[in-house]
């Protein structure tokens, strides 16, 4: 566990990355309001992740000094649900703005495939409504990440082929 809570910087930075990445992407044509909602909520997420591992973190540290004592007591069912409240139900509400707001952005923009930001809006319905009482939603998120990096980087390549072609001819 604590190995995993040390790859979560490079996780954040690679958020960053990816939210500069879309920023770059929509140039010009980005919405003010929206881009202001889909900034603040995912950097607000990111605060949360990190706040959320930091608490876990700390929870490990404290049961490594005391395993005796530490399971059974208050500070430690007080640190268990910190953590589990600010990442399933506060981070992952987040998270889900930021795939709205990001969704709407794709439609108004096409920032992607209209069925990417379709699927955006459904995922982001069941994150809002089930990060509290479903443990498997957290993978939602990160698996909506990937699909809109790969498609990004697939346009990119198309484009970067098709202005080579161009070149050429």
């Amino acid at each position: 566990m604590s190995l995993a809570l040390n790859f979560v910087p490079f996780a954040g930075v690679a958020f960053f990355w990816f939210l500069g990445v879309l920023r770059d992407r929509l140039g010009q044509r980005e919405d003010q309001f929206f881009a202001t909602v889909f900034l603040g909520s995912g950097l607000i997420f990111l605060g949360m992740l990190f706040v959320a591992a930091s608490a876990m973190g700390g929870l490990i540290l404290a049961y490594s000094a005391a395993s005796g004592e530490l399971p059974g007591s208050a500070t430690f069912a007080f640190a268990r649900a910190f953590t589990y409240n600010v990442m399933q139900i506060y981070a992952l509400k987040m998270a889900g703005v930021f795939m709205i707001t990001t969704s709407t952005l794709a439609l108004k923009t096409n920032l992607t495939a209209r069925w990417i930001a379709l699927l955006g809006y459904a995922l982001a319905a069941l994150l809002l409504v089930g990060s509290g009482y479903l443990d498997w939603v957290l993978f939602i998120f990160p698996a909506w990440v990937l699909l809109v990096s790969l498609y990004i980087l697939i346009d990119n390549l198309r484009e970067s082929r098709s202005a080579t072609a161009d070149q050429r001819a």
